[in-house]
């Protein structure tokens, strides 16, 4: 393997932790041309700098074998399984239990790039954005449990439905904290539907100006690392299943590097030219 060339290519630590994971080569096909770890940082490639498939750097496999491998991976539910295994992984190494009971749920409008279609885009009338909203649940430290897109004209009481019902069925989840942007018929149709609690964490009546929320800044630091690739600035995907995996894959990369550093994350030193 090449050294590291570019940020978002992974450490062999990082790797150790993602290769297991993979499914395994068909059988009784021809070899495997391009290493996969290679393939990994070429889609982390995409994830992290915003390029187009077809701008990948040419040190990277073909972008068609790439974009290939991104496609049967996700039918075939990897990024589900990666995001489930390291997530487990991260909170035992906080000396959490690996399963968790509890979520938070929140929402983000994105613009749609013109290759979103009318179909799958609208306006958010309350954020003034054209394109699509995000909803997803994480766990009480921020780590992603799972995320659902749709237009940006749905109201978060009904888009929510689809991302905790997802969590339902694939985590013990019973309990979710949400902003009052959530309040409604939603809470008595988790209550009826789901059997479990959809608590609404609402701004203390005299808070004045910007305040961190207990249970609701977490969502939210989670949303804003997603949003520190350039990828997931704004939404370019023409499917909105490839939306939900390009999330899953950064928010893979952001657990792997949790997971291998060594010690609290720290900034770059400044520079002072004289």
């Amino acid at each position: 393997m090449p050294p590291l060339r570019y940020p978002s290519d992974l450490t062999d630590a990082q790797w150790d932790l993602i290769a297991p994971l993979l499914p395994e080569p068909s059988s009784g096909g021809r070899p495997e041309k391009h290493p996969r770890r290679e393939i990994v940082n070429a889609i982390l490639y995409v994830v992290r700098s915003g390029c187009p498939w077809r701008y990948l750097p040419t040190d990277l496999p073909p972008w068609q074998t790439v974009y290939w491998y991104f496609q049967q991976w996700e039918q075939a539910g990897v990024t589900e399984a990666l995001l489930r295994e390291l997530r487990i992984k991260a909170r035992r190494q906080d000396g959490r239990d690996g399963e968790l009971s509890a979520g938070i749920i929140d929402s983000q409008s994105v613009k749609g790039a013109d290759t979103v279609g009318r179909d799958s885009r609208g306006y958010d009338a309350n954020k003034k954005v054209n394109g699509r909203k995000r909803f997803i649940i994480t766990d009480t430290t921020g780590l992603l449990v799972t995320v659902a897109v749709v237009a940006a004209s749905w109201q978060d009481r009904d888009g929510a439905k689809t991302a905790l019902l997802s969590a339902y069925l694939t985590t013990p989840i019973r309990h979710v904290f949400a902003d009052q942007g959530f309040a409604g018929r939603l809470v008595d149709w988790v209550r009826d539907t789901l059997r479990s609690t959809l608590e609404i964490v609402r701004k203390p009546a005299d808070q004045r100006g910007f305040s961190v929320i207990a249970r609701r800044w977490v969502v939210e630091r989670t949303l804003a690392w997603l949003t520190a690739c350039r990828r997931l600035a704004r939404d370019y995907e023409r499917d909105p299943k490839v939306s939900e995996a390009i999330i899953r894959w950064a928010a893979i990369a952001g657990m792997a590097r949790r997971l291998t550093r060594r010690g609290p994350a720290r900034r770059q030193a400044r520079i002072v030219c004289d």
